[in-house]
């Protein structure tokens, strides 16, 4: 085993949230089967500690995301300034402002396991952190 392997293995074996767990191996898994890097990218993200892991707030993500596009955010999304444009955004977490007013500009609001079984190779998405 690989010492890079050995040491992304070891950061998941000390997270306590098993949820997280799930997903990080459900993103890894996915990556592999599927030929999709941007899974792996996102599982390596989200095995950071929650210190680093990305908070992004909706005045960020109105003015990078364009219109219908689809963004995954590898941490949680809040609620701060307003959205304007419709964009499908998936996110480990949600504020509950956040979702309202992705909601209420047109645009949808996904899990990351919603966002794999919708777009399984993962292409047109967007992280953004």
């Amino acid at each position: 085993m690989s010492e890079e392997s050995e040491m992304a293995k070891r950061a998941v074996d000390r997270k306590t949230n098993p949820a997280l767990v799930s997903l990080i191996q459900d993103l890894k898994k996915a990556s592999y089967e599927r030929k999709a890097p941007i899974w792996r990218d996102i599982a390596e993200r989200l095995e950071k500690p929650s210190s680093k892991r990305a908070e992004l707030n909706l005045s960020r993500l109105d003015l990078y995301a364009k219109a219908n596009e689809t963004i995954v955010v590898p941490g949680k999304v809040l609620g701060a300034g307003k959205i304007t444009k419709p964009v499908k955004v998936a996110a480990y977490a949600f504020s509950s402002s956040a979702m309202d007013k992705i909601t209420l500009a047109g645009g949808s609001v996904l899990t990351i396991r919603e966002l794999i079984a919708e777009n399984p190779k993962g292409t047109n998405v967007r992280i953004m952190v």
